[in-house]
């Protein structure tokens, strides 16, 4: 069997992170892997220092269809072809889809994100579908609301590698890179500077609770258009202070076990990786109760949740944990356990290799 992956992002993290734990899974159990993906991307030059076949892009964006071109090259030339696999939006889904209608390819999709889409959009893109992944039950639930058949959605919850993501970092090496008191109680968030994650809601969360933990610390990672629009926010309200602007960082399972506490309180979220890291590191979460976000916090046990866009609860929320040390370092042992148990990258493999073979079994449609 060989697959054709689709992945159109271009950093990795996030989704196209999962699409390369998943070829080398593949590739470890002899399943041949091609992956089609932006050319100059910094997923291209990982899987290409993986040793992965890529097949690069010059990719505009979901309006170019380069790729729908690159696609029916490799479908019709491709020996042994049995399944077209596109992993991530930006137009990746779209044209897989077009791609399967045309060649008679098996298309599998993987769908990584809580929004609502058209009917018509997901008519097109998903009725050709011969599987439709989703990465949380959330996920699954908004797929079945937009019309796509039950038995064409498949629950495969995303992966964390637990031997590169585990409890015990240098904590002395960030205090002193960031400049941070020795005895500051360190509180991080780990997302895209986008609206959706809410970066605002933390920024208000902060500000309701600087004076009662006046030793806090808020270290954000990770970059967006929305950076340092959140930068300045932060000093206009007076706690610029206690907040670091990190930036993206590829060392971040060096970083995170660093951490008291990990916040996350996103409006909108399909998974969330970053959680996954975080408790793999043995790191307690406090979170927004919002899309898939409470199949990977579950409340009172690896972390708390409180209502997405509540500033005030947020606040109580992190106090409570920063405060009460021995809950917080029971709720990361557990989280720990449950990413072992539920998220490893060979659970998330066999689920896949499953699903391919089913697939395959089948035959190509028209």
């Amino acid at each position: 069997m060989k697959v054709i992956h689709v992945e159109c992002g271009t950093n990795l993290y996030g989704g196209a992170l999962q699409v390369l734990y998943l070829l080398r899974g593949l590739r470890e159990r002899g399943i041949g892997s091609l992956l089609i993906c932006p050319a100059g991307s910094a997923v291209e030059q990982a899987a290409g220092e993986a040793g992965l076949d890529t097949a690069p892009v010059k990719y505009r964006g979901e309006l170019d269809p380069s790729l729908l071109l690159s696609l029916l090259g490799h479908l019709r030339s491709g020996t042994g072809v049995r399944i077209l696999h596109a992993h991530s939006r930006r137009g990746a889904d779209t044209w897989a889809s077009a791609a399967a209608r045309i060649t008679g390819v098996p298309l599998i999709i993987t769908r990584r994100v809580d929004n609502l889409e058209s009917r018509t959009a997901a008519r097109f893109k998903y009725g050709r579908a011969a599987a439709v992944v989703a990465i949380s039950r959330a996920i699954a639930e908004i797929l079945a609301g937009q019309g796509v058949e039950q038995e064409k959605i498949r629950l495969i919850y995303s992966a964390v590698d637990t031997s590169l993501y585990r409890p015990g970092g240098d904590r002395s090496a960030l205090q002193e890179e960031l400049s941070l008191p020795a005895h500051a109680k360190l509180v991080g968030m780990v997302s895209q500077f986008i609206p959706r994650k809410g970066h605002d809601v933390m920024l208000e969360c902060i500000r309701n609770m600087v004076s009662e933990v006046p030793d806090a610390r808020f270290l954000f990672f990770g970059k967006g258009p929305l950076k340092e629009k959140i930068e300045n926010m932060a000093a206009e309200m007076g706690i610029g202070d206690v907040c670091r602007f990190c930036g993206f960082r590829e060392d971040l399972p060096a970083l995170l076990p660093s951490l008291d506490l990990l916040v996350h309180p996103a409006i909108m979220e399909g998974l969330g990786v970053s959680l996954l890291q975080a408790s793999a590191c043995g790191v307690p979460i406090v979170a927004a109760k919002a899309g898939g976000i409470p199949e990977v916090v579950i409340h009172g046990k690896t972390g708390v949740l409180v209502p997405p866009g509540d500033p005030q609860a947020l606040a109580r929320a992190v106090i409570r944990l920063l405060k009460e040390r021995e809950e917080a370092e029971r709720m990361g042992r557990a989280g720990r356990r449950m990413v072992e148990q539920r998220f490893s990258i060979d659970r998330m493999v066999e689920e896949y290799l499953d699903l391919y073979c089913q697939v395959a079994s089948r035959g190509a449609t028209r």
